[in-house]
């Protein structure tokens, strides 16, 4: 089905700059369990996606060619995902020492995170959808957390905790534009079989469908 609406739109787009070799559609070659496309589209624009596990990215954007090269920049820009320190609720009837959530309260699992004390070794763990709670044998008051979403590698500043905060905190991640890639700039060189697009995140290979 993805296939077939990028082909549509290939399909429907002006043919202004169908003279340029990149111009055509391509299949991410990184594996059976990663799956994804990009469409580079002869009006000037592309379209891109990837679904690999709970990753699932998409950008659209304009393209140019700089050398030798094609070269991917998102447009609109996107607004990243942003983590703020929201007010404490509770769970189940209590309180949790960190919670995160989305904005409509909705807790967030799998979110890793370190909470530091006046003394001893910090703790390390991840969140579950009802949060994370000091285990009741330990007394100590945390004074900081560093928090990170690591599937889109959401990420703060360490919250420091105040004696208002009795030692709890509510992160909420706001997800505004999360899963649409910020191209900057990305350039991609044309291989054999399609192209090799290098990202900060490393490289990725893409073979071209339906020959030259």
């Amino acid at each position: 089905m993805r296939t077939l609406l990028l082909v549509a739109a290939l399909i429907a787009a002006p043919v202004a700059a169908q003279e340029s070799p990149f111009v055509g559609e391509y299949s991410l070659a990184e594996g059976p369990d990663v799956g994804g496309g990009l469409l580079v589209r002869n009006d000037g624009r592309f379209q891109y996606m990837l679904a690999a596990g709970a990753l699932d990215e998409h950008a659209e954007g304009r393209w140019e060619v700089r050398g030798a090269k094609i070269c991917l920049t998102t447009d609109p820009k996107p607004v990243p995902p942003a983590m703020t320190k929201g007010p404490l609720i509770e769970v189940d009837g209590a309180i949790p020492t960190l919670l995160v959530t989305w904005p409509n309260g909705r807790g967030i699992p799998g979110v890793d995170f370190v909470i530091g004390f006046d003394s001893g070794e910090p703790a390390e763990d991840y969140t579950q959808d009802y949060g994370w709670t000091m285990p009741e044998s330990d007394k100590r008051t945390p004074r900081w957390a560093e928090v990170r979403e690591p599937i889109y590698g959401v990420t703060a500043p360490r919250f420091e905790l105040a004696e208002a905060d009795g030692g709890k905190l509510r992160v909420i991640i706001e997800p505004n534009d999360i899963g649409v890639v910020d191209f900057d700039g990305a350039c991609a060189e044309k291989t054999a079989r399609g192209l090799t697009l290098h990202r900060a995140e490393g490289e990725m290979r893409f073979v071209r469908l339906g020959g030259e």
